[in-house]
Formats: structure tokens, sequence, C-alpha cells
């Protein structure tokens, strides 16, 4: 399936971004303005997507779309901020982007908050589980929910595309600290994943999921605290993904025919092909 004139949601700067390609289609992600988000946006608008940005960052927002616009002629970039975590405020949200720039043709779940790392789940702040889990469960559910009924769903029998950016911890236990809110959400998402497809099977809506392992972004610096010490010994032993690479793999899911679903696709470092066992180079 080509990607101009596809219209894509992409929720959350970190995570989604809203997309419209040009002429055809409608992508809608999360995560838009940073990170994973930034970069997926970037390298649909690259194939000639229309984009809606969600997110609550309003200038991180502005910003990548100014950006996007800018470098890429005959694009149309929205965006609204909103708080995922929220039903009736990005439920407006969205029905005010649809008005604006037709239906919803590909929606990009990119909700992945995680906070308080390395501190186990006993010593973790009630604010930041509440926060994790209102933004990587309610906040996917919510978009979801809404993109549905506002558009995928009023094109009878259904028509569109869902993918969900999970994680490998949605499989794998981590072998380290302060994952426990983090990897039940993820697992969460695959949950909810499967379970909406065989609901949906009987349209010709794609649910798909891609899952990250490490990238090297804001998401894991933000995860310690900004502590650059426990960021490199995160790091330690192997080459993370860039932001990029997860981007270019969620566009090959993308184009790929109406007839072909990569139900879900891992991307990992080559170096950390397993959580658990981290690989270094010898000479």
């Amino acid at each position: 399936m080509g990607l101009h004139g596809k219209n894509v949601l992409l929720v959350r700067p970190n995570i989604r971004l809203i997309l419209r390609y040009r002429d055809t289609a409608n992508f809608s992600q999360t995560g838009a303005s940073m990170g994973i988000g930034e970069a997926i946006a970037t390298a649909l608008a690259a194939k000639g997507a229309n984009l809606v940005l969600l997110s609550r960052s309003e200038d991180r927002l502005s910003r990548v779309a100014k950006s996007l616009s800018s470098t890429n002629s005959g694009v149309k970039v929205i965006y609204r901020a909103a708080d995922i975590g929220n039903f009736d405020v990005v439920d407006k949200a969205i029905g005010s982007a649809i008005e604006e720039i037709g239906d919803i043709d590909i929606l990009i779940n990119n909700a992945g908050l995680a906070l308080g790392a390395p501190a186990r789940f006993p010593d973790l702040k009630i604010e930041d589980i509440i926060t994790m889990s209102n933004t990587n469960i309610n906040g996917t559910m919510f978009v979801t929910h809404s993109v549905l009924n506002r558009s995928m769903m009023k094109k009878k029998p259904g028509k569109g595309t869902i993918l969900n950016v999970t994680s490998v911890t949605a499989h794998e236990v981590p072998p380290f600290p302060g994952e426990a809110v983090y990897h039940a959400s993820k697992a969460f998402q695959e949950g909810f994943t499967n379970s909406l497809r065989n609901e949906l099977v009987e349209t010709d809506i794609k649910v798909l999921a891609i899952r990250p392992g490490v990238v090297a972004t804001h998401f894991h610096t933000q995860r310690v605290g900004f502590d650059q010490d426990q960021y490199d010994s995160f790091v330690d032993g192997y080459e993370p993904l860039v932001s990029d690479d997860v981007a270019q793999a969620a566009v090959y899911m993308l184009e790929q025919p109406e007839k072909v679903s990569i139900k879900a696709l891992d991307v990992v470092p080559t170096g950390i092909s397993s959580i658990a066992l981290v690989t270094t180079p010898t000479d």
C-alpha cells in the first residue's frame, strides 16, 4: 500500500503523531514531537503524507509541524494539543482534526512513557504510576476508540490501519529494576492489539504492532531522571538503535499491499537480541 496521499494520526510527541497523506489517505500517530514519533512523522511526510500531530506539548508540536511543512512541499501538517489520558479532551481534538483534514486512514499509537527508573515498584511515586498508566493504557484505548468511531468504522465494513508501537519488553521481562509498570503497560498494549484485531476481523482494518528495543532517545534519558551515568550504564556493551531505525521499519509495515499484514515486528539492536543477554563485540 502506497503512503502517498494517506492521512495519518500520530499520538504523543515522544511517541505519537497524526499524519495525513495527500489525496488519498490520512494517518494518525501519537508521540510526534520528539524521538520515535518525530522520526516516524518525518519518514511519512517524505512519502507524501498529510499529518495531524497529537500530544500534550503544543510548543513541541508547533516546532515539528513547522519543520515538516517547510521541508515537504505540498504536505499539509496540522496539530492538536491534548492530554490523551482524558477521553473527552482527546475525542474533541480528534474530531476537530478530522473536520479540518478529513478521515484518518492510519492511526499510529506511539504512547510509551516510563518514569522513575531504576526505582523498584514499591519505591515509585504513586503519581508516576498513575501518569504512566493513563498515558500508556488509557491513552492508547481512548485515541483508538475515537478514531474508530469518528472515522475508520464509518467506511463500511470499516477501513484503515492501526499501528501500535509497543516494546520488546511486552514479552520479555527486563532483567533490571524500574520496569514493573512500563512492562505491564506494554503487555497490555500487546493484548489490546491482538484482541482488537480479532474483534475487527470482519472489517478491512489492519491492526499491527511494532516492538522497538533500546533506542537512543529522550525517552531513556527521562526514565533515569536525566542521570548521565545511569544512562551510560544502561547502554554499556552494545550500540542502541536510533529513532530512524524504528521509523523505517514502521514505513515498511505500512507500505505493504492491502492483502499483506505484518501483524508484529521486533526491531532491536543486534548486540541485545535478547533483553537478558547483552553481547559485547570482541577483537
